[in-house]
């Protein structure tokens, strides 16, 4: 075995975990030390230079065939990464702003995204439930950070106990999988597919696993409870870099273990909770009048969107869910970002809509930046989130899924009323008392206009001469190529 050459293929993950032991280290010396923030910001970005150099590279394996890393699990990697550097910028301040500082935090931000970037370039079933168990128990402690409300351990207990009911379903899955096929390797499970009965009720437990992860109907009920009581920053994290870990890895499953043949029509089943998902994270979005269970649901939604590229089976369709997931990682922890800077403000309960009346003026990058942000999730151009919507619609209609792709736009029309619902309290509204709000820090406003100039320039980037990112995705290949 190669241990350096494995090493180097999972340089971004060796990163962030070697970082993590450091932070714990220095916090053991020192509480709430300043340099944990600067250990996970080198760690981060070191991580994600080192896999924006790996795009060019075509995909391959390391540690005997276990993982694989280049192409579009290089890309992945990249979106799990840019999620984590803009949430640990925006995570400095607001943490110390509502007195829930510690150190341990970036710790086990940076742990729960090695978990993640194994997760992303699983080629193996044990490789897979590693890394998702690592990211998973990471959020669980991360979403009862603040222990001293009731809201805070209601949601860790809620996101633990239900997660750990999943993992379940993921992990009998996986055993009834390896009984029906004698391997753990994932594509050696796609090359012994079949319709008998022991692999079709693995491949439906594992798919059950993977639809928790994301949030799909229905098995989202952890989800706004859990993104209601989490550090508003870190629910940014959860809803964007978990999401992209697990997206990516249900990518390569169904590309490598589950091959479309017939009587198993995974497919079908995929297209029936992508509607569902649509349809009802929408309709119960539109009668939020808390911001942030607004976004869990919208979150709820977008993952709908996802799955209709994923319905498609194509490699056309999962490099649309790719950039999709790209997109919704800029505009995302923009939107939380925002809502975080409201919400550390004293006097109103600012995650109530109405609490924002009259706000939109007062400081006018957040105000403007929190309307790009809702417009690209509406999916209005030109911004990035109409771009991924558009990709995966036509991936679906290129796969003959046109009934899919309607229901995607006229849920994604739906949108559109609860998204201007907050803009018309930002600025057509009379505030209730007369508001100071606090100026935000350098760098988290400095974060927050990075976001939304990316969000604009991704959304104008596809008209612009030269080559995409949707250029590079489709050049990439070995979605459906087995690596052995």
């Amino acid at each position: 075995m190669d241990y350096l050459g494995d090493i180097q293929a999972f340089l971004p993950g060796v990163i962030t975990a070697v970082a993590g032991l450091v932070v714990i280290i220095v916090e053991a010396f020192k509480k709430e030390s300043p340099l944990n923030f600067w250990i996970t910001t080198v760690a981060l970005v070191a991580a994600l230079f080192v896999s924006l150099q790996s795009l060019g590279t075509t995909i391959d394996t390391a540690f005997s065939g276990m993982l694989v890393y280049g192409g579009p699990v290089a890309f992945g990697n990249m979106v799990i990464l840019t999620g984590a550097v803009f949430c640990v910028f925006i995570s400095e301040d607001y943490l110390r702003g509502i007195g829930h500082y510690y150190g341990e935090t970036y710790a086990l931000m940076l742990f729960a995204t090695s978990g993640m970037l194994a997760l992303a370039g699983s080629n193996d079933l044990i490789t897979l439930f590693v890394g998702l168990e690592t990211m998973s128990i990471c959020l669980y402690v991360m979403a009862g950070l603040i222990k001293d409300e009731k809201s805070g351990a209601e949601s860790a207990l809620k996101y633990f106990l239900l997660g750990a009911f999943s993992t379940g379903f993921l992990l009998y899955g996986m055993a009834l999988l390896y009984g029906a096929t004698g391997t753990t390797s994932i594509p050696e499970i796609g090359a012994a597919a079949s319709t008998n009965p022991l692999f079709l009720a693995g491949t439906a437990l594992l798919l059950v696993g993977f639809l928790f992860k994301i949030s799909a109907v229905p098995f989202h009920m952890w989800t706004p409870d859990v993104y209601q009581g989490t550090p508003t920053t870190l629910t940014a994290y959860m809803a964007t870099a978990s999401k992209a870990g697990t997206f990516i890895a249900f990518i390569l499953v169904l590309s490598r273990a589950l091959p479309i043949i017939e009587g198993l029509n995974w497919q079908l089943v995929l297209s029936v909770i992508a509607i569902i998902t649509m349809v009802f994270g929408n309709i119960i979005a539109l009668v939020q009048d808390n911001v942030k269970r607004m976004l869990a649901y919208s979150s709820i939604a977008h993952a709908g969107y996802a799955l209709v590229g994923l319905a498609a089976g194509t490699f056309e369709g999962y490099s649309a869910v790719l950039f999709y997931l790209f997109a919704y990682t800029l505009m995302n922890v923009g939107a939380f970002g925002v809502i975080a800077y409201y919400e550390r403000n004293k006097g109103l309960d600012f995650n109530q809509v109405q609490n924002l009346a009259g706000l939109g003026y007062k400081e006018p990058l957040m105000g403007i930046s929190l309307s790009v942000f809702l417009f690209s999730l509406a999916g209005i151009p030109p911004l990035v989130g109409f771009v991924g919507k558009y990709y995966v619609f036509a991936a679906a209609i290129n796969a003959e899924m046109i009934g899919l792709a309607i229901v995607g736009v006229l849920a994604s029309a739906a949108s559109v009323y609860y998204y201007l619902r907050v803009m018309v309290y930002l600025y057509f509204r009379e505030e209730h008392q007369p508001i100071q709000l606090f100026s935000p820090t350098l760098l988290y406003r400095g974060t927050i206009a990075i976001l939304a100039i990316l969000t604009l320039y991704y959304g104008v980037e596809p008209l612009l001469p030269g080559e995409g990112l949707m250029d590079i995705l489709n050049t990439f290949g070995g979605y459906t190529t087995p690596a052995m």
